[in-house]
């Protein structure tokens, strides 16, 4: 058992497999924030106020200036003209007020030369000055006429009433033909009072009343437009574009003073040393726990795994990601000092091949996307975007296409041959994006972004090829291609057997399908059973003529030597297939097999053979050594090695006996304890039986009697 074995039992004894989990990946998640921080810490500057610049600064991002662009928008709303609206009513009804006043003046000269009596005139004047008073409130005109000035009206003459309401109404009417601000009422005021005191000869009186008149009928007939004002504004403060700090503007040149202007930009930009911005900072955080979350929840599902493989793929998967994010960087580093993009070099196929074999798919799928989206931010340029997208996606599609290459592949040393299909999807994925960006690349660039598509793919096979064999043997694993490359007729263990033991080559063969079938039956590794079992019986290559499916002529050695003998050769071919195999240094699954196949069974014929010369003998002292089956796929094993055995001595087996058989042998090793130490229930023993017996049904079927050629 090796050291890291160890140290995975004790870690599933010491902690829940969920809360283990939750501390892997809250390790792997802090070791990965401190790797990237460094891709979102912009470039920072220790400048002070009206110092001079130590360098020329370029803008590392493309940023909105909100505070110019407020103060722009302000000054484009302040510099629009007022909307003002000429009314040609305002005259026309300024007009007719100040006509009305000399007509109810008039009509009060009627009422006075109508009338019968003083009295009676004096009475009516009386009620039409009222009249014109009120009148003049309801017309809002901004005059007083006080009761003497009433009285002057009435005193003129009718010539002199109509003289002067015709040459008001005109100096108003003319006045008020023009636009007339508010702010220009005080001056037309002035100046139509003058204009009718130089044009118009009327008594004193009567001249300064209709001067007062005058006046008042001076009102702004062009208003000010609120709403149009307001409109103005607003499509000036939308025509002014927000005023943008661009990636790679020079701020400031070396030597020149940095001036507020400047400093503002450095601020904006987050430039300064002393205005250090968290938001990137947890930015990435909430992507690793959103990539964390991910992890969890396929380690969390895996139901039917058990702890401490569901343990130890935990530490594979986090090794490869944690190496590979620091594989990234340190590429990423060197990605700066170059106008070429070098994260096309990395070897993007490289943890989900590795990951798909020694874990597997669904798995080294997540492992591609989440590597994909990290490696968008380590090689992303300056802080234009979130993210290079044109690295994420080229590692997504190496990634994925690896897994599409290896899943049917039959040999390790096939790994690289494999990685020439991924060189392929990169070299088109690189051809994509040179034509996309629409840029002018030199040969040598062209060449560059070629070789490294190739580069990239060869050297994720190299490195897997190289590496895996290393992590297999740290971590005690027996992946699928492994087992396929054992299962090979030409590894020269299994030539050993098929030259030294073909009886043994041939039994083995047999009970790895009936051990196979029945692995799949019940869920367990029919891969690993079938490879198992080619291997289970290499022991008997040492004293092959010793064992009855490599005896010819009948002749069998056992019949003259005495019982303890012939058992201990029975016995010892568990051992030495444990130290042959241990010797060419097998896994360790392989070696378990041959060593627990028999279990502590006994070796029953012997030992009935010794009881009838000595009834003291004991059973114990005919059993093998064991253990026990550990695992389902050997307790499967161990009931296939006897039933192949069993049923091949039978003569003229038919369904119904096989059947007897294999429940027969089936519930001798379920009554003798042989399972006791493994997790095979009862109903996949049922399960199991039924296998074999379909599957020995097919082999040992009835078979057509052939006449004789010369009958």
């Amino acid at each position: 058992m090796s050291r890291l074995t160890t140290i995975i039992q004790k870690l599933q004894r010491l902690l829940p497999f969920r809360l283990l989990l939750i501390v892997a990946l809250s390790v792997v998640g802090l070791l990965q924030f401190l790797l990237m921080m460094g891709n979102i810490q912009g470039q920072n500057y220790n400048v002070k106020l009206f110092q001079v610049s130590p360098e020329t600064i370029r803008a590392v991002k493309t940023i909105e200036d909100t505070e110019q662009t407020k103060l722009d928008k302000q000054a484009a709303a302040d510099s629009v003209e007022p909307v003002y609206t000429y009314s040609e009513e305002v005259g026309k009804n300024q007009a007719s007020v100040v006509r009305s006043i000399y007509n109810y003046a008039l009509d009060a000269k009627e009422i006075e030369a109508t009338s019968d009596s003083a009295k009676a005139a004096k009475a009516q004047q009386k009620k039409q000055l009222e009249a014109l008073k009120k009148s003049l409130d309801s017309k809002e005109l901004n005059v007083e006429l006080s009761d003497e000035d009433l009285a002057v009206l009435l005193a003129a003459t009718k010539s002199e009433l109509e003289d002067g309401r015709d040459s008001v109404v005109e100096k108003v009417t003319s006045v008020l033909q023009q636009p007339v601000r508010e702010a220009d009422v005080a001056e037309k005021r002035e100046s139509i009072g003058n204009a009718i005191r130089l044009t118009y000869s009327f008594p004193t009186d009567l001249m300064n009343v209709s001067i007062r008149i005058a006046r008042s009928a001076m009102v702004a007939n062009e208003l000010l437009d609120e709403d149009a004002t307001e409109q103005k504004r607003q499509q000036a403060i939308e025509s002014i574009d927000p005023t943008r700090i661009l990636q790679g503007q020079i701020i400031v040149q070396e030597g020149e003073v940095i001036d507020r202007d400047v400093y503002h930009q450095l601020e904006v930009t987050g430039m300064l040393a002393t205005h250090q911005s968290l938001k990137p900072y947890v930015g990435l955080a909430l992507l690793i726990i959103i990539q964390m979350l991910f992890f969890y929840m396929i380690f969390n599902n895996a139901k039917n795994m058990k702890i401490e493989h569901k343990i130890r793929n935990l530490l594979i998967v986090s090794i490869i990601y944690v190496l590979s994010i620091g594989f990234m960087e340190l590429l990423g580093i060197v990605d700066r000092e170059f106008d070429l993009l070098l994260g096309f070099l990395f070897p993007a196929a490289l943890a989900p091949m590795m990951i798909r074999m020694l874990v597997g798919e669904r798995i080294a799928v997540l492992v591609t996307m989440m590597l994909g989206i990290s490696a968008g931010v380590i090689f992303q340029e300056g802080y234009s975007t979130v993210m290079q997208m044109e690295i994420a996606l080229y590692m997504i599609l190496s990634g994925i296409s690896s897994l599409y290459f290896v899943r049917n592949m039959q040999k390790r040393s096939k790994v690289l041959q494999t990685s020439f299909g991924v060189a392929i999807v990169n070299s088109l994925f690189i051809a994509f994006y040179l034509l996309m960006t629409q840029s002018s690349y030199t040969a040598k660039e062209l060449l560059f972004y070629l070789v490294a598509a190739i580069v990239s793919a060869l050297l994720s096979g190299a490195l897997t090829i190289g590496t895996l064999p290393f992590i297999e043997t740290v971590f005690g694993i027996l992946s699928s291609l492994r087992l396929i490359e054992l299962s090979s007729p030409n590894h020269p263990l299994l030539k050993k057997i098929l030259m030294e033991a073909p009886g043994t080559y041939h039994h083995s063969i047999m009970v790895a399908n009936l051990a196979e079938a029945a692995c799949e039956a019940v869920g367990a590794d029919g891969l690993l059973a079938r490879v198992g079992c080619y291997y289970h019986d290499i022991g008997k290559t040492k004293r092959p003529g010793f064992f009855v499916e490599n005896q010819t002529n009948g002749l069998n050695p056992h019949d003259h030597l005495p019982p303890e003998k012939s058992r201990d050769i029975i016995i010892a071919h568990a051992a030495d297939g444990v130290r042959i195999l241990e010797k060419h240094k097998m896994p360790k699954e392989i070696v378990d097999i041959a060593r627990q196949h028999h279990g502590t069974t006994a070796v029953k014929f012997f030992y009935y053979k010794a009881k009838q010369q000595d009834p003291t003998v004991k059973e114990s002292d005919y059993r093998y050594a064991g253990p026990k089956p550990q695992t389902k796929e050997i307790a499967i094993i161990t009931v296939a090695d006897s039933v192949e055995a069993a049923v091949r001595s039978m003569k003229d087996p038919t369904p119904e006996k096989i059947k007897n058989l294999v429940h027969a042998i089936a519930q001798d090793k379920l009554q003798d304890g042989q399972f006791d130490e493994c997790d095979l229930t009862i109903q996949e023993l049922h399960t199991i039986e039924q296998v074999f017996c379909e599957t020995l049904n097919g082999t040992f079927h009835s078979r057509i009697e052939y006449p004789e050629p010369n009958e």
